[in-house]
């Protein structure tokens, strides 16, 4: 794991292209990039402490998917005092930003999630949620304080921006819902953006940005098994486990739903011995329920490889009626079946080389594995458009933040916004200039 976090080694960066700036024998065009990039620095540290502020007015007041009014009218608003063209007529709640540059080129787009969580865990920073029962616990506050962020910073360079630049803010992502709403509703085809980037907030360390090509997380299926009749408590639970043990596949001795090893530096995403990679497992949490004396069981399942997906409704087939229940089964199927985020392999490469070229060798982490779990409804952009997702770290161990997502006590080091706003107004600004 690394132990510097990625402002510093933008600041160290930025020290050396000060330094590069004074040589007389400078590259022109080399010095005007390093000039784009400190301002973007220099406006990002500007307007951290208001990014801050609304990112805290978004905890204090989050808003289930299909209920996004405050939030789309604040991004509204916000948007519209920097000089951009708004339209909300897009889906739902949602916003879509168009800021065009001073010069043709071409249609890129950033993907901001609005939408909070159902749920009373404790919090433990001072600006808790003020509803009750919901709560901005996956980090999507965060996110939009540096959509909001980027499209400040990029607005101060309208003037020397080649092409469009499109600030998606989508309701409805922890339903799956969203995305897909907005791409069934025409919004990509009307748009029509060559390239589409977003991020989530993570438990990595502040600072810290981790991306790899294709998968992202692991591809998630729910399973449901039909019964005639009713089976024991025992039995369910018999059957379940030997479906697990005999799908199970994972590195030797290895745990890979244990996420918290995800930060792991021996076994954790960054390392290219990850345990996070080439598994399948049955979460031990499955459910079941008797209708019409009928019986049924649920559960959720994960696996990487997508090539050993049309496999698995065979196999369990298979370990029934090895185990007793052939007479009994009525029906076997997938019932919940959501894409998984899949990165742009070219995308990908050119964003950590440049990022990488910007502030600095090995900005960008490496991942090596995939996230079981949690996904994102940004697949269905990415579906149409080519993109890129990636991880941001929000973890301050020193101080006791831990950015797991959807678990108690989570918390985000804000200084992750300042990361965000600054690299991905970077990124954003030399895809445009660049091509």
């Amino acid at each position: 794991m690394k132990k510097l976090a990625l402002s510093l080694m933008c600041l160290v960066t930025t020290i050396a292209s000060a330094q590069k700036l004074k040589n007389k024998t400078a590259n022109p065009k080399q010095t005007k990039e390093h000039l784009v990039h400190e301002s973007i620095e220099l406006e990002t540290d500007r307007i951290f402490k208001k990014l801050v502020a609304i990112r805290r007015d978004f905890h204090e007041n989050p808003e289930l998917a299909g209920h996004e009014v405050r939030s789309q009218k604040i991004i509204k608003q916000y948007l519209l005092d920097l000089g951009l063209e708004v339209e909300t007529d897009v889906y739902g709640h949602g916003v879509v930003g168009i800021l065009r540059g001073g010069k043709k080129g071409k249609k890129i787009a950033w993907r901001s999630d609005m939408d909070a969580l159902p749920n009373d865990f404790p919090d433990a920073v001072a600006f808790k949620s003020k509803i009750k029962g919901i709560q901005h616990g996956c980090g999507h506050d965060v996110h939009m304080a540096i959509a909001l962020g980027i499209a400040d910073v990029l607005s101060k360079n309208k003037e020397s921006i080649k092409g469009t630049v499109y600030f998606i803010f989508q309701p409805e992502e922890e339903t799956f819902v969203g995305a897909k709403s907005m791409v069934d509703s025409g919004l990509l085809s009307k748009i029509n953006p060559d390239e589409i980037y977003g991020l989530h907030v993570s438990a990595l360390p502040v600072g810290q940005i981790m991306v790899k090509p294709n998968e992202m997380f692991a591809y998630q299926k729910r399973i449901r098994i039909q019964l005639k009749n009713e089976l024991s408590k025992d039995d369910a639970k018999g059957l379940m486990e030997k479906i697990s043990s005999s799908l199970f596949r994972a590195t030797t001795g290895s745990k890979p739903w244990e996420i918290q090893n995800m930060v792991d530096p021996k076994i954790g995403l960054m390392n290219p011995n990850t345990i996070f990679k080439n598994y399948l497992f049955v979460d031990e949490h499955f459910s079941t329920r008797s209708k019409n004396n009928q019986f049924f069981l649920e559960a959720y399942l994960y696996e990487t490889d997508q090539s050993h997906l049309t496999e698995i409704i065979p196999r369990v087939k298979k370990i029934i009626e090895e185990n007793g229940y052939k007479d009994q089964l009525l029906s076997l199927s997938f019932i919940q079946e959501n894409p998984t985020v899949i990165n742009d392999e070219k995308l990908t490469g050119v964003a950590i080389k440049t990022l990488d070229n910007i502030y600095g060798k090995n900005a960008v982490t490496p991942d090596y594995g995939q996230v079981p779990f949690f996904n994102d409804d940004f697949a269905y952009f990415q579906q149409k458009t080519p993109g890129v997702y990636f991880l941001l770290g929000g973890s301050n161990f020193e101080k006791g933040i831990i950015a797991m997502n959807h678990t108690p006590n989570f918390q985000v080091d804000e200084e992750s916004i300042r990361t965000g706003v600054k690299c991905f107004s970077s990124l954003i600004i030399e895809r445009l200039n660049k091509n």
